[in-house]
């Protein structure tokens, strides 16, 4: 029995080794830690960072969040729910009606607050 496993443990304990001294040279001999100012400073597309990271966002970035989960929820529960159509009955049909109308709530609540609109 064991000669049946016997490859599979080989092929194992080459591919261990294999990756420890690939991680190991890879962390101490190929690429030393020797920081400086420039690498430990803050870096940000290319500039410095001219705010605090701490800012708050604009509410419309959130407004879009939650359009997107909206428009792909509809999307993720229709297909399934259109393709198992006749089997479901009309369960299915006031079930879907009732997730539909929620979410035809949360976009008129994006459209209210001006979501839809970009400057």
């Amino acid at each position: 029995m064991l000669e049946n496993y016997l490859p599979v443990l080989i092929f194992m304990a080459v591919g261990l080794i294999v990756g420890f001294v690939l991680l190991t040279m890879g962390g101490f001999m190929l690429a030393p830690h020797k920081p400086d100012e420039a690498k430990n400073s803050p870096f940000e597309c290319g500039f410095e960072a001219f705010e605090d990271s701490r800012m708050k966002f604009d509410v419309r970035y959130y407004l879009v969040a939650i359009l997107f989960i909206i428009f792909d929820l509809e999307i993720a529960f229709l297909v399934p729910w259109a393709i198992v159509l006749e089997d479901i009955g009309l369960f299915g049909v006031l079930s879907m009606g009732i997730f539909l109308g929620v979410l035809v709530i949360g976009f008129i609540y994006e459209w209210k607050k001006g979501a839809l609109e970009w400057e």
